[in-house]
């Protein structure tokens, strides 16, 4: 075992152990010089790789790690490398087969794990990430956990795969972050999560295998707080709408995760989101929770439609106390006027028949939809 606390380590002391296949344990301790996995094939630096478990598939090195390694409360001073060099990323792959902790430590220069392969925890708690970090196309296959961790560098997360829970509650990204094609197969926690700077987080593509348990709501409630932040109200409107599209999918299936309970526990619990039903036709897919105003005009030249076919039947209208013959353009004025409760008085509907009550209904409709598209346009065009 590789133990030291509170002491100066070189970072090639680190690498000679984590060929040597030592667990690795250290405790406030400060590692110095470029821990680069790519020095390990620089014939200069003389390390002896006799023990080194690495495969060669086509042009790229896989380099498998099995023990443990825990740096708590640690400072590399210098670059943490366990990727390729700049100019070939993919020429190496490192395999961490057990859990990885480095809670609380901070790393002042560029941290790179791109194509890193986390078979255990991966701990990154309370970290202090100082340049670019970046964990492109990094899996994970366990627990990944950033929870208040700070940032301060750009952040590169794109096409990251997290098959378990990935939580990054209460942390801080200064300079921005992109999670375009990131892959959430799991429970997902954004809770507490912000942005400092006017770079409006990259989440093209952003997958959520638990999207219909709402797991995504903390996510986009984060992603919308930053649009609104940098003025780029639109897209903050977008984020709104899936913001609450989670949320509504969390009031059904219930707060918290339902994968224990027994099958008539979900039945009741989907029973008992029939009370959901107003909001889902008209908060969700009517008015798009304010976001979608030409939902509104569409159901409403539909429910026109609709109505002038059916005033276009004979001896529904009357005009000045005599049925009118029957026409589908003479059905859509009346049914125009009615659904905009204007009300002209020279047509009106036959006493006898469903026809008044068609007409109630349509006018009932129209205020409605009416007054809803009107909110929809105030609040797209109120923002900021």
């Amino acid at each position: 075992m590789f133990q030291r606390e509170k002491q100066n380590v070189s970072a090639g002391q680190l690498l000679q152990a984590l060929v040597d296949g030592d667990e690795i344990r250290l405790s406030n301790c400060t590692v110095t010089g470029p821990l680069d996995i790519n020095r390990l094939f620089d014939s200069a630096e003389k390390f002896q790789t006799e023990k080194l478990d690495v495969t060669q598939n086509q042009d790229r090195r896989i380099l498998t790690f099995s023990q443990v390694i825990v740096f708590e409360k640690c400072v590399f001073e210098e670059d943490v490398v366990f990727t390729g060099p700049w100019d070939q990323p993919e020429s190496v792959t490192v395999e961490f087969k057990s859990d990885v902790m480095c809670n609380s430590s901070t790393f002042k220069a560029q941290t790179r794990f791109r194509n890193a392969v986390f078979g255990g925890m991966a701990g990154f708690d309370g970290c202090v990430f100082g340049g670019v970090n970046t964990f492109r196309n990094a899996v994970f296959k366990k627990d990944a956990r950033f929870r208040t961790v700070s940032f301060n560098g750009y952040s590169l997360f794109g096409s990251a795969v997290f098959e378990t829970s990935a939580r990054f509650t209460n942390s801080h990204f200064a300079k921005g972050v992109n999670f375009s094609g990131v892959e959430f197969l799991s429970v997902t926690d954004f809770g507490g999560v912000y942005s400092s700077s006017r770079a409006v987080p990259t989440c093209v593509s952003t997958f959520f295998s638990r999207h219909k348990y709402g797991d995504d709501e903390s996510f986009w409630r984060f992603v919308k707080q930053s649009a609104q932040e940098a003025g780029y109200y639109r897209q903050a409107g977008e984020y709104f709408y899936k913001e609450r599209c989670a949320r509504l999918w969390q009031k059904v299936r219930g707060a918290g995760y339902t994968d224990f309970l027994s099958p008539a526990d979900k039945i009741m619990r989907l029973i008992w989101a029939v009370r959901l039903l107003p909001e889902v036709v008209f908060g969700r897919l009517l008015f798009g929770y304010g976001e979608r105003p030409v939902r509104v005009l569409i159901a409403g030249a539909l429910i026109i439609l609709a109505c002038a076919f059916f005033y276009s039947q004979p001896d529904l209208l009357v005009y000045r106390g005599q049925p009118t013959e029957p026409s589908f353009l003479q059905g859509l004025y009346f049914s125009t006027i009615t659904f905009t409760t204007l009300g002209y008085g020279d047509l009106h509907p036959a006493i006898i028949g469903p026809c008044r009550y068609v007409a109630m209904a349509e006018a009932a409709a129209g205020g409605c939809m009416m007054a809803l598209f009107v909110v929809c346009l105030a609040k797209r065009f109120s923002r900021g």
